[in-house]
């Protein structure tokens, strides 16, 4: 085969990529706005929004309050002879209420947290 024949062949081979590349990008944009269009259908098919007056609002009691506690690890219990705890042995929880409900205070001095740069208790 001569020259001509092979730049014929590589042109013709990228005219058919520059093709195939284009109606790839048609296909991909068909799909596209087949997607919104049937997403506007299915969104028609909802019920409408509630108005102003159908939302939620808070109580005539006003916000609840949360409870604040301190809680404390609750151990896993030891078992005597070395017998197996089933799960209905257990607590439901990991924690429990402390025994000491007295919130403790940042202390001016101390370094907020690990690696804070303060200098720390003094």
């Amino acid at each position: 085969m001569s020259t001509a024949t092979f730049v014929v062949a590589a042109t013709s081979s990228e005219v058919l990529n520059v093709i195939a590349a284009f109606v790839g990008g048609l296909i991909i944009a068909g799909a596209l706005i087949w997607a919104v269009q049937f997403g506007m259908k299915v969104r028609d098919r909802e019920l409408p929004r509630p108005n102003p007056d159908e939302q939620p609002h808070l109580p005539d009691g006003g916000a609840v309050r949360e409870m604040r506690e301190m809680r404390e690890p609750d151990e896993v219990p030891h078992t005597e002879g070395g017998e197996r705890l089933m799960p209905y042995e257990l607590h439901p929880s990991g924690t429990k209420t402390g025994q000491d409900q007295h919130r403790r205070r940042w202390l001016p001095g101390s370094s907020g947290s690990f690696g804070g740069g303060g200098l720390g208790r003094l």
